[in-house]
């Protein structure tokens, strides 16, 4: 196999790995959903939402199938880039709320364990206008300065 047809089945792979983890959300399976994070897996969101992070790929997989249950959750991947040199992917995905005739979408950054290929971090992005009265809109817990992001 060449280089090239080895990066291309990695990427495949990847974007098997997020179809997998969404259509594991859409069943409500807690225990599905957990099998696609590595140990330490983590799920960053925007500022006071769902009580993120989600730390564990169970806690990932309860907080999933709470919604499934209870607000009617669904998801769909609508569109995935995969970056196999870098085990990295950003997708846009939908998340309907069925029982409150909500629509949200947004982005994903993914971050993959080299060995396993399981997911090891995700950082969702919403598409909404900016939050009155906060001063820093972005990820609640996500450790920009360690991470060697601009901070101011």
């Amino acid at each position: 196999m060449t280089a090239e047809q080895d990066r291309t089945a990695k990427a495949r792979r990847m974007e098997e790995v997020i179809r997998g983890y969404f259509d594991a959300c859409n069943t409500g399976d807690a225990d599905a959903v957990a099998k696609f994070f590595a140990p330490g897996g983590v799920h960053y969101f925007p500022p006071d939402m769902y009580d993120g992070p989600f730390r564990g790929g169970e806690t990932i997989g309860a907080k999933w199938s709470w919604a499934v249950r209870t607000l009617g959750s669904r998801w769909t991947v609508d569109e995935v880039i995969c970056d196999p040199d870098t085990d990295r992917a950003v997708i846009e995905w939908t998340h309907e709320k069925t029982k409150a005739g909500v629509v949200l979408r947004g982005d994903e950054w993914y971050h993959f364990d080299p060995d396993t290929g399981l997911i090891t971090e995700i950082r969702a992005y919403y598409a909404s206008p900016q939050a009155a009265g906060l001063d820093r809109l972005e990820l609640g817990g996500y450790p920009y300065a360690e991470r060697g992001y601009a901070a101011t």
